[in-house]
């Protein structure tokens, strides 16, 4: 079965070549590559041109066009049964590809989770991966929803589903797992197809980065609960043990090392075994950058969701009247 690759970019030039050229070094090259540009005014037009010498590339201009429409043109245009989805900056694995569609071709599945993992290039960024990305053997595969830097699935897959939902700016990969969940079931896994890319490189990036996808969960209605649990911490429960630590009440401090500790309990595990060879220093300031990542990513997080949710609630009539087959965000994000 042919297979085409897809991915969105806009003002990417620098970030192209790397994962071009790992496309070349694949065991197995994809028939067709669809690069869909959402206005770029760098050199990502012309560095993509210069690789369809060596790759199928097909290029799709849509300005002004969001990752969810530019994911769907991309895909529209392809012509292979099998699409197999990537951003740009990202790495693949020599055997990406190839370890990504075996599941489809040998078992007929319609959808295979692809994995990721971290590429730093900093010391501070190996303390934002092993901050916020999982380590692979946290995942439970019948449970994990893949980023669409490394996903595979039948193009009929796509169409069944909705495609990606084109209200949604951030977090658009989320709502589509959930769509062909629902469809579906669990997706097979596979950890071999690995996907590297780089943490954010400081931290205003990354503040923006979470702030952004807090606000596409408020947009969709994801994970409320999860949300209203952070509120409830920072609002209610850190003045309360403040209250405790400044009366000088020894249970607040009890409490104090014990949420610490499960606040930052897998990180710090993640962490360990890649400092290990680093000085006394280097060791001490990179575990006391875990904590701050965390409360600047809280922190963003509060910030953005709000305004996702009431985004969501002054374009509640559009929603509830969408395109058939793409869902509203209600249906879609209830779990199979």
């Amino acid at each position: 079965m042919k297979v085409t690759v897809i991915c969105t970019v806009k003002n990417e030039g620098n970030a192209l070549r790397p994962l071009l050229d790992s496309m070349l070094r694949q065991s197995r090259l994809p028939d067709e590559v669809v690069f869909c540009d959402g206005g770029s005014t760098d050199d990502t037009l012309s560095v993509i041109r210069e690789y369809q010498q060596k790759l199928p590339i097909m290029i799709v201009v849509a300005p002004g066009s969001n990752i969810s429409q530019g994911r769907n043109l991309a895909i529209s245009t392809a012509s292979s049964p099998i699409i197999a989805s990537v951003d740009a900056g990202v790495i693949l694995s020599p055997t990406w590809l190839e370890e990504l569609v075996r599941p489809i071709e040998e078992d007929g599945a319609q959808v295979v989770s692809g994995w990721f993992e971290a590429d730093p290039k900093t010391r501070f960024e190996v303390v934002m991966g092993a901050t916020v990305l999982p380590a692979l053997h946290e995942i439970k595969a019948d449970e994990f929803l893949p980023s669409s830097r490394s996903i595979a699935y039948l193009k009929s897959a796509w169409h069944d589903a909705g495609g990606y939902p084109e209200w949604l700016d951030y977090g658009e990969d989320l709502i589509f797992d959930l769509a062909l969940r629902k469809r579906f079931g669990p997706f097979p896994f596979s950890p071999q197809a690995i996907a590297c890319f780089r943490p954010r490189e400081n931290l205003r990036a990354y503040a923006h980065q979470y702030y952004l996808y807090a606000r596409g969960d408020g947009k969709a209605g994801l994970w409320p609960r999860r949300h209203a649990i952070r509120y409830l911490t920072y609002f209610a429960g850190l003045p309360l043990l403040a209250g405790l630590i400044f009366r000088r009440n020894w249970f607040g401090w009890v409490l104090l090392i014990i949420g610490g500790g499960v606040y930052c309990r897998r990180p710090v595990q993640r962490l360990w075994p890649q400092v290990q060879d680093w000085s006394k220093p280097q060791q001490t300031k990179a575990f006391a950058l875990i904590p701050l990542i965390r409360l600047i990513g809280d922190i963003a997080k509060m910030a953005g969701y709000p305004l996702g949710v009431l985004w969501r609630w002054r374009q509640r009539s559009r929603l509830s009247q969408s395109e058939p087959g793409i869902k509203s965000p209600d249906e879609v994000a209830k779990r199979p």
